[in-house]
């Protein structure tokens, strides 16, 4: 092994610049044969490093220490609303902040006692931005520096994507000249974050990848149990347990007990964790099997995920790669875990401050189809049952990605849902009308299932979610009609009160089609 001091300086094949600040550069020239052996043998283990070092000494008292919300005054309200213009979250706040804060420990208390294979992979760990705040990128970086053992990572890419912003150019290539394993890559042209992702997998040198958004904060101990899961088998794909850091105070919140699922418009969905994956675990601290992951924050084996074709290329900017990683991991003969022993905050946002060149939601649907398409068999006639509108708009080429699966030898979407999925309910498609339910008695409120079991009334908000409804093709003797407090629904002999009178939004003929 020898060690070159230096820059390093690469043109990717789009023509992007790699620029790497001056450190320390590993360079393997020879490997020995029967290497790989030894060290299993030998490699013993070590506790969690619970790794939380500084650049300067934390102040008390500061505004968000100890992941403590911060409440803005009256007086700075222009500011606050110049920094939501700006970021989609609460800027402002963010700049009060530490970029170096300390965050409350969400972990079960056994995390803290886990041992890890001295020999653990090195990681790859890739960020993507476009447009990012400063402090919350910054920050990022801090956290990722400040509370990994240093020996596990191999690099940290940051991949600017074709950031217009001027502080995010020199200023940023200045500030991060002061970490040596960081690297800049920048792209000429706007990728999304799907691309942008491959770009940076195709320059990373480590045995893993780790993909973290750029607004999120490592909570200590987060990498050696990724590292481990993977370590155990490279067919695990691993995602750390997502605390939430709130968009407006910056507050941050251990998460509890979730893993990710979604629903049949193809929309991730957070969801309790079923009884009989309860019963499997051991204890608090056994990974999570997770029909899917939010796709922001995850791990993989860098062979596997090229085993696996990455992501699908025809996807663009942003939306459903994290379903289709999900889909075809399973499927193909791996796994997706959620760590307990491993967090990292999330700032989670409503929108982006950034544009889609054909618009979010067309883009969006658009990978959904291409998703569906490739992997969901026959039970993509339930998402376009949902999106009738789909029906006919064009998702591109997608021969590949099908030939793709065959090579892979993968299991049906059946298998999936009755092997990895089997609470999600298969909808009923015989749908006569969908979405919005207005009652005609009383103008102006919605049929709305209240966060609850019990069906009531809500003023209208057009967002769907707890007021999206369907009815199907069916007879009864009794109407639905609003309640004598006029909140709750109840069934009643059918009269023509005007309260038993709804109107749905989309209404649809025998043949499925929109009327």
């Amino acid at each position: 092994m020898s060690i070159t001091e230096g820059v390093a300086v690469i043109a990717d094949k789009s023509g992007g610049i790699v620029r790497a600040v001056p450190g320390n550069f590993e360079h393997n020239n020879n490997k020995t044969k029967g290497t790989d052996k030894v060290q299993v043998e030998n490699e013993g283990t070590h506790l969690v490093q619970n790794l939380d070092v500084t650049t300067m000494p934390r102040i008390r008292g500061q505004p968000g220490e100890n992941g403590a919300p911060v409440r803005t005054r009256e007086a700075d309200a222009a500011k606050v609303k110049a920094g939501w213009d700006h970021a989609s979250f609460n800027e402002y706040v963010s700049d009060l902040i530490s970029v170096e804060r300390q965050i409350p420990d969400g972990r079960p208390k056994l995390c803290k006692t886990k041992e890890y294979s001295n020999r653990l992979p090195k990681a790859s760990i890739i960020v993507c931005f476009t447009e990012e705040s400063w402090s919350t990128l910054i920050r990022t970086v801090h956290s990722i520096i400040n509370r990994s053992p240093p020996e596990l990572v191999k690099e940290i890419i940051l991949v600017d994507d074709f950031s217009s912003r001027e502080y995010l150019k020199e200023n940023l290539d200045k500030y991060m000249e002061k970490f040596p394993k960081v690297t800049i890559l920048r792209l000429p042209k706007r990728e999304g974050l799907i691309r942008a992702r491959l770009r940076g997998t195709e320059i990373s040198q480590g045995d893993v990848i780790v993909f973290l958004d750029s607004h999120i904060e490592c909570n200590v101990g987060w990498l050696e149990p990724l590292l481990q899961r993977i370590k155990d088998d490279k067919k695990n794909v691993v995602a750390p347990s997502i605390d939430g850091i709130d968009s407006n105070t910056f507050g941050y919140t251990p998460s509890t007990g979730v893993r990710g699922g979604f629903a049949w418009e193809m929309t991730f969905k957070w969801k309790p964790i079923p009884p009989y994956e309860l019963t499997r675990r051991k204890d608090a601290t056994w990974p999570i099997r997770s029909p899917t992951i939010a796709g922001g924050l995850f791990a993989i084996n860098k062979d596997f995920f090229y085993e696996l074709g990455t992501y699908d290329p025809g996807l663009e900017i942003w939306g459903s790669e994290n379903l289709e990683l999900s889909f075809k991991v399973w499927m193909c003969g791996g796994s997706l875990e959620i760590l307990p022993c491993s967090h990292v905050g999330h700032v989670f946002r409503a929108s982006q401050p950034y544009k889609f060149p054909m618009g979010n939601i067309k883009t969006f649907m658009r990978n959904n189809m291409r998703v569906a398409e490739v992997w969901m068999d026959d039970y993509k006639d339930i998402f376009y049952a949902m999106r009738p509108e789909l029906k006919g708009e064009d998702f591109g080429d997608i021969s590949d990605r099908v030939k793709l699966r065959q090579n892979l030898q993968c299991h049906d979407f059946k298998w999936y849902l009755d092997n990895i999925y089997p609470e999600l309910q298969i909808p009923e498609l015989n749908i006569q009308a969908r979405g919005e339910v207005r009652n005609m008695g009383r103008v102006g409120f919605c049929m709305d299932s209240m966060a609850g079991s019990v069906l009531g009334m809500f003023p209208c908000h057009g967002h769907g979610q707890n007021q999206d409804r369907e009815i199907v093709d069916s007879s009864s003797e009794k109407c639905l009609d609003i309640g004598y407090n006029y909140k709750f629904l109840q069934l009643r002999p059918c009269s023509s009160n005007p309260t038993q009178k709804w109107k749905w939004n989309v209404y649809f003929d025998r043949e499925g089609k929109a009327i």
